[in-house]
């Protein structure tokens, strides 16, 4: 089954967290004000183990937007 993303198939897509390999469940949506132009949505993929933490380090920072399936993600999240 292809994802929403040019025929990707939403299996392919790897947790962003270092040295995981696991299939990303999750997308956190982030953007840092100082540098991103307003409207700018910037995506790490998260497994299941590491959605959670992933969320907490750009939000300590005041940059996480949210956080969804990945399965929700569209060409406008590039």
């Amino acid at each position: 089954m292809s994802g929403p993303l040019g025929g990707t198939e939403v299996a392919d897509r790897q947790c962003s967290a270092k040295g995981c390999r696991a299939e990303a469940m999750h997308a956190v949506i982030w953007r840092n004000p100082k540098i991103h132009v307003e409207g700018r949505r910037k995506v790490w993929l998260a497994c299941d183990a590491h959605a959670q933490s992933l969320a907490d380090f750009v939000g300590v920072r005041g940059f996480l937007l949210e956080v969804i399936p990945v399965g929700a993600l569209t060409a406008a999240d590039g």
